[in-house]
């Protein structure tokens, strides 16, 4: 009787306390209150509990007791639940499977899946001609510097928004590799120790998973809104996890189509950097615009090395063009520059000179301007034939840039249900559900508007998963 009374004359008093304090504020340690109320540990730890399921405070393991954020909202409005991605990470969960396992589609399929656009989207006969161009330069089979061409190193730095003032981005900034995969598992095994935390977007780009789970690391999701990742969840999961790395893809995310909010951009760099943490910046996608422009890169406004930027040409040029880069300030390179040199000791030459041929070419812009036309009605074309014949299916968004469409399926549709479905009827699609390093929000797809033939490639396909989902 007498611990009952106690117990809510503690709650009480706390719950007061809550009251004149402002959200993120900490609350006195179990210690404190254990001396100052005359209750034994376990009252204290009952009261705690019981604040935290009123939604007055956030219990962080290691760290205290904070006052939660208040949000003002209708009785019958939704609970925001995003905050049980990061406590949900598990590190037992297996890596997501490559595309080429597979089984090997039917003939005749239509392909909405796959990360690269179709062949006639390719630059074919640029590439062709560069390739020719290299190859008749005299040193074309010389030994190539580890870090990569200096010219190639430039244009890479260019891309990177260097501006050419004071401080600005240049060759010696940069390193180049095989492609972006190739550069991302470099990353993930020199910015962070076997068994450390990786804070990564939920969802994110699977290929980002396996090479973290790779390089032994365990990625922890962040939750995402229409904005974007989202800095309150950020900084909780840094001070949560002591994680000391975070990548993401703030200029088109992969496979939402997410573009991060310019009010946003700054805020998670900040967090990132107040948490010694590096940001690796995915900017896939960065020729993959439906004809507006991307913002600059956050690599472009941080001094400070927080940002480790990286870059590829494979996109939006072709799968076997495997040249990325990764873009850096401080120390940081020359550790990744000895990594790389391990690994392969240089990035075949006649393929960085084809790049610099390419890139340095009138053709290259040619091929941008058509390509982003051709996105941008592919596009539409995928959006319009969805809402047409499939209205219960919701669109997350209409992408700016990239290749994806992201799209939200009814309740009681399974996504693995559907894309099995799908394949059977001659429909590829992704399974929403690989994307995501813990548990799915919600059952979803993602749609690739690039790489069917034509428009009308496009549609045939919707309707085929129409019809699929009448008949079963």
């Amino acid at each position: 009787m007498y611990e009952s009374s106690s117990a809510e004359t503690l709650l009480t008093s706390l719950r007061s306390e809550v009251a004149g304090l402002a959200p993120g504020a900490r609350l006195p340690t179990s210690r404190d209150l254990v001396r100052r109320h005359g209750v034994s540990p376990v009252t204290v730890a009952r009261a705690f509990a019981a604040l935290a399921a009123e939604g007055l405070v956030v219990t962080r393991p290691g760290s205290g007791t904070y006052v939660a954020p208040r949000r003002a909202r209708e009785d019958d409005a939704p609970g925001d639940t995003s905050w049980q991605a990061v406590t949900l990470a598990d590190t037992r969960r297996p890596a997501p499977p490559v595309e080429n396992a597979l089984p090997e589609a039917p003939a005749g399929s239509i392909s909405l899946a796959g990360g690269y656009p179709h062949p006639s989207l390719q630059p074919g006969k640029a590439l062709a001609a560069a390739l020719a161009r290299a190859a008749r330069r005299p040193d074309a089979w010389d030994r190539a510097p580890v870090a990569g061409l200096p010219p190639l190193r430039a244009l890479f730095a260019r891309m990177a928004g260097s501006d050419g003032g004071a401080g600005a981005l240049g060759p010696d900034d940069v390193l180049v590799t095989d492609g972006g995969q190739g550069a991302l598992s470099l990353l993930f095994r020199a910015l962070a120790a076997p068994g450390a935390p990786v804070l990564v977007e939920s969802p994110t780009y699977p290929g980002a998973l396996s090479a973290a789970r790779a390089a032994g690391l365990r990625p922890v999701p962040v939750p995402m809104d229409g904005d974007g990742i989202r800095p309150d969840l950020l900084a909780d999961a840094f001070a949560m996890t002591g994680a000391r790395l975070l990548y993401c893809q703030p200029s088109c995310h992969n496979p939402t189509g997410t573009v991060l909010a310019p009010e946003r951009r700054g805020q998670i760099v900040d967090v990132a950097r107040a948490a010694g943490a590096f940001l690796i910046e995915d900017d896939y996608a960065r020729h993959l615009g439906h004809g507006r422009p991307l913002p600059r890169p956050l690599i472009a406004g941080d001094r400070d090395g927080t940002v480790v930027h990286l870059a590829t040409l494979t996109k939006p040029s072709s799968p076997s063009l495997r040249i990325g880069a990764v873009v850096a300030r401080g120390p940081v390179l020359r550790r990744l520059r000895d990594l790389r040199f391990v690994d392969g000791f240089f990035t075949a030459r006649p393929l960085q000179e084809a790049a610099v041929e390419l890139l340095s070419s009138p053709a290259w812009d040619r091929h941008l301007r058509t390509l982003s036309t051709a996105l941008r009605d592919r596009c539409a074309a995928l959006a319009g034939a969805l809402a047409e014949e499939l209205p219960g299916w919701r669109l997350a968004r209409r992408p700016s840039s990239g290749l994806h469409l992201w799209v939200e399926l009814p309740a009681g549709l399974q996504d693995t249900a559907v894309a099995d479905a799908a394949r059977a009827a001659g429909v590829l699609v992704n399974a929403g559900s690989r994307y995501f390093p813990a548990e799915p929000a919600a059952g979803c797809l993602r749609l690739s508007f690039a790489a069917a033939a034509n428009v009308a490639e496009l549609r045939e396909g919707v309707r085929r998963l129409r019809s699929t989902l009448r008949a079963a």
